[in-house]
């Protein structure tokens, strides 16, 4: 029982990843910053993103815990004590998400009316974990010092998506000093998985002494796993080389589909002030094919095993206790498998930012830093960016502190300190090139562990190439 929980607990402890991306929001050299904010400024006419390297994007996390907290020097402590304080420093409220992100067709075009469009596909991979700290604690320690506690089967959280995304937008100066836009997005799901809702408790009280010392109590459980799109995988006798064209199929509305939109704005508060809002991913999507539902519910007192010898002749087997003991389980807290369809509401996200200009125009060696133009900007900014996700348990918020230099026509450069529900000394930093028509970036986070990964809590990486028509 410790191997099988120190295995899950590694498992889902070191993959996390999160959707934050602090260091491409509001940086209008990158055609990706409308997919953070589709009401963004846009200064080209055109791009197109270069099929599959426009955006890679994976980003990492866990919010309670390292690798270092249980893989550090063997000359500190023992390997189990690590593990046992990681298990307990831990809330049920920690989580360890994945987020991953591949670009696939990204263009925009402006008309003669002076809207900006844009459209592409990106395949996302999606996941949350909640940190099971009950049952953690049940698996690793066992129930021995834990007599009339509770565990809490509600500690067990977990959702999951693979989808493939296509989307439109439009964006649009409306004033000198606001611009709006929208996009509508379908999603093609590839496959599913929710256990959220879980309700019941296991106990260990002490019995009345007629059977046994101990009665162990499971009470009240409720626990569900929807699935969709995930039966194939398990069943399908063509094993791995029937899967492609499965999931080919439904990456290209042959899954299950779903719709939102994204909106957002910029509003131009003075010559150096811009403020500006985005709220993505509101939406759903409705599983109603190659749906698989399982539910266990029910309660069960096991007061022990009422041993029995009888006398055996040559070749007669013994009491079947365990199986007995099996079935008992089985008849009253049922499995059952349904094909019940359902709905999951998108993780929606909000996006918000607060920006002050100065230096000079860009482009402008000459400029007049204390009278310039509307829209004419400085070549240096500062300012601030809040960040939001809706999840099962509770929102996960991120504030930013950043700068942003324009150090040539080509060059530019931003730099983030991030507090978020991962640490709160994330430092990242951005550079962005326009050669000629190829925009190219690189981002990469928490550069103060970089001399230590194991230490941090969170690491990303973006990167991504286009090509740009002013």
């Amino acid at each position: 029982m410790k191997l099988f929980s120190l295995v899950v607990f590694l498992c889902i402890g070191f993959t996390g990843l999160s959707q934050n991306k602090q260091l491409l929001y509001g940086v209008s050299d990158i055609p990706q910053s409308l997919m953070l904010n589709p009401g963004g400024i846009v200064q080209y006419d055109k791009h197109y993103g270069i099929p599959f390297l426009s955006q890679i994007h994976f980003n990492g996390g866990a919010s309670g815990v390292t690798v270092y907290d249980i893989f550090q020097s063997p000359n500190t402590t023992d390997i189990n004590n690590r593990i046992t304080d990681a298990i307990f420093n831990q809330k049920n409220t920690d989580f360890f998400t994945v987020t991953q992100q591949l670009e696939l067709i990204n263009i925009g075009w402006r008309n003669s009316k002076e809207y900006y469009f844009s459209g592409g596909i990106y395949q996302e991979f999606d996941m949350i974990t909640y940190f099971p700290r009950d049952l953690a604690i049940l698996g690793w320690e066992g129930n021995g010092n834990y007599i009339d506690y509770e565990f809490d089967l509600g500690d067990l959280n977990t959702s999951g998506d693979l989808l493939t995304v296509y989307h439109f937008g439009a964006n649009k100066k409306v004033s000198d000093k606001l611009t709006l836009g929208a996009r509508i997005k379908i999603y093609s799901s590839i496959f599913n998985f929710t256990s959220t809702n879980n309700k019941g408790t296991f106990v260990t009280r002490v019995g009345d002494g007629s059977q046994n010392i101990y009665d162990h109590l499971l009470q009240d459980a409720d626990v569900q796993l929807k699935t969709s799109g995930i039966a194939p995988f398990i069943d399908d006798e063509n094993g791995a080389p029937g899967m492609g064209g499965h999931i080919m199929s439904r990456a290209l509305f042959g899954g299950n589909l779903g719709v939102g939109f994204d909106i957002g704005g910029t509003y131009e508060v003075s010559q150096n002030w811009v403020v500006s809002a985005s709220l993505l991913d509101v939406g759903a999507i409705f599983h109603t094919n190659e749906v698989e539902n399982y539910r266990a519910h029910g309660s069960y007192n096991l007061t022990g095993l009422n041993l029995i010898f009888p006398s055996l002749e040559d070749g007669e087997a013994a009491l079947p206790y365990y199986q007995n003991l099996e079935d008992e389980i089985t008849e009253s807290v049922p499995v059952d498998t349904l094909y019940n369809k359902y709905t999951v509401i998108r993780p929606m996200k909000v996006n918000a930012g607060l920006m002050y200009h100065f230096g000079r125009a860009f482009g402008n060696k000459e400029c007049d830093c204390l009278d310039m133009g509307q829209g004419d900007f400085g070549n240096q900014a500062v300012g601030l960016q809040f960040y939001s996700i809706f999840r099962p348990k509770k929102p996960q918020y991120a504030a930013t502190l950043f700068y942003y230099r324009r150090f040539t026509n080509f060059l530019a450069g931003k730099i983030t300190y991030t507090a978020d529900s991962f640490s709160v000394d994330n430092v990242g930093l951005m550079a962005v090139g326009d050669f000629g028509k190829l925009n190219v970036y690189i981002g990469v986070d928490n550069l103060l562990r970089y001399g230590n990964l194991a230490k941090a809590n969170h690491v990303s990486l973006q990167l991504g190439f286009n090509l740009k028509y002013l």
